[in-house]
């Protein structure tokens, strides 16, 4: 066994029963009981538990496994009966139902509303090493069947990728983008932070970039119990990153942009926004380093006004804008608060034919969406108001708190206070790098619509 698999889980021939162990030591969140009413004694059927003597496990109240039995990956605080065992933050435990029966190997959080996350439904599974080359190397063939550049290695080239997709790719928690040479991981959970290392050593064997860089900096850490930290993990950061994407060139700023320093996301959306700029005067708003923008000026806009309260981004777009020799009188571009940027434009009495909100995350759960959906009825409000008849909205959220539905009345709430009347044309979701497991629909946090006021 390797030096990084001292929190490997295998199990023994014996296959316990793990109501029949000792409860010691459980965390605060959950404390160790002795007993509990709702036990029956375990019949000749079962007596085949989930691991081995030392194994801990997390079992579950009553009724409280049929998620895990629908193929959801997390487990929450309220659903836990007790901790068996004394697990740290970031180890593998045994998921079970209140008689004792397995359920899958988690990596257990007593810090996290998430108490355990899913690495694997299978009982004879070693959570280990092997585990984890396994599971990355399923990810990126999975990408090689199904896009037309390769995940890693030979022919890359400077395309962008997301080879890891957290939980749709059976690794909660670990997000992981190529951007030509370089990779920037982004952990988020205390199960793949406890693997980080194990986890660096299996992609830099099997893509051999020329960098991994650390983004873990995102705001479910902190709901993760754990501290943001950034810096390179593998080899040397190059002095400038690129992604070319549909022969369009954006640096990216891996170290301080946001995400993972590009959004992968759109970037079939920024390919349909091209289709339908041509003769139209555009509005960018929330346009970070100018993805949409450069594609609606390629795609023949009349104008661009692209607006972001970053000034950094603003730089870069303008960077990528001179990279691509695109017609610099056709763009604008405004530092500004767009909510304010867009009731001026309003006051002004402006207009355009192609609008684009592509707002950061407003509700990165579901007890935000009250608040964010006024955010997202408001700047979609002022878009309607903005456009002539005919025109077309391209909006969008980001937000997992957010579901489709709920994302569609609120734009239409938008539209009937404006006055107007809109047809979807398009329904618009994440590229195919960016797979939604089916049992996990918070996967699919990227949504967006194109709209077409009438005339």
């Amino acid at each position: 066994m390797s030096k990084h698999d001292n929190n490997a889980r295998r199990p023994t021939g014996s296959k316990r029963d793990f109501r029949n162990r000792s409860r010691h030591g459980a965390s605060e969140r959950h404390p160790a009981q002795t007993h509990h009413p709702a036990f029956r004694p375990p019949s000749p059927a079962r007596g085949r538990g989930a691991g081995g003597e030392g194994t801990p496990a997390v079992l579950l109240k009553e009724g409280r496994e049929k998620s895990l039995l629908r193929r959801h990956p997390w487990v929450f605080s309220g659903a836990v009966e007790f901790v068996d065992g004394s697990p740290s933050n970031g180890d593998t435990v045994a998921v079970c139902d209140v008689q004792g029966g397995f359920l899958a190997w988690a990596a257990y959080n007593a810090s996290s509303q998430i108490t355990a996350r899913v690495w694997s439904w299978d009982e004879s599974e070693s959570i280990d090493a092997a585990f984890f080359r396994r599971k990355i190397a399923a990810a990126l063939n999975a990408r090689d069947a199904l896009l037309p550049s390769p995940a890693c290695g030979r022919g890359a080239g400077g395309e962008g990728l997301r080879l890891i997709h957290a939980e749709s790719d059976g690794l909660p928690g670990l997000v992981v983008d190529r951007y030509g040479d370089t990779l920037v991981m982004q952990i988020g959970s205390a199960g793949a932070e406890r693997w980080r290392d194990v986890i660096a050593d299996i992609l830099q064997e099997l893509c051999s970039p020329v960098c991994i860089y650390e983004r873990s900096d995102s705001d479910s850490r902190g709901l993760e119990g754990l501290e943001p930290r950034n810096g390179v993990l593998r080899g040397a950061l190059p002095e400038r990153v690129e992604v070319v994407e549909h022969g369009l060139r954006f640096k990216v700023d891996v170290v301080a942009g946001q995400k993972t320093g590009f959004f992968l996301d759109q970037r079939d959306n920024r390919a349909l926004t091209e289709t339908l700029a041509a003769g139209r005067d555009v509005l960018n708003c929330f346009c970070y380093t100018g993805g949409f923008s450069l594609y609606a000026l390629r795609g023949g806009a009349k104008s661009v006004l692209s607006i972001d309260a970053s000034g950094g981004a603003l730089r870069i777009a303008q960077e990528n804008l001179a990279a691509n020799n695109l017609d610099a009188a056709r763009a604008e571009w405004q530092e500004a608060d767009v909510f304010q940027a867009l009731r001026k434009l309003r006051d002004q009495g402006r207009s355009f034919d192609f609008i684009i909100l592509d707002p950061p995350k407003f509700a990165p759960t579901a007890a935000f969406a009250e608040k964010a959906a006024r955010g997202y009825k408001d700047i979609n409000l002022l878009g309607f108001k903005l456009l002539r008849p005919g025109s077309l909205l391209a909006t969008y959220s980001c937000s997992g708190g957010i579901s489709e539905d709920l994302f569609q009345k609120i734009v239409a709430g938008a539209a009937l206070d404006a006055g107007v009347d809109a047809q979807i044309v398009h329904r618009l979701h994440a590229s195919a790098d960016h797979p939604v497991l089916l049992s996990f629909p918070e996967g699919a946090y990227l949504k967006g619509l194109v709209l077409r006021v009438a005339g």
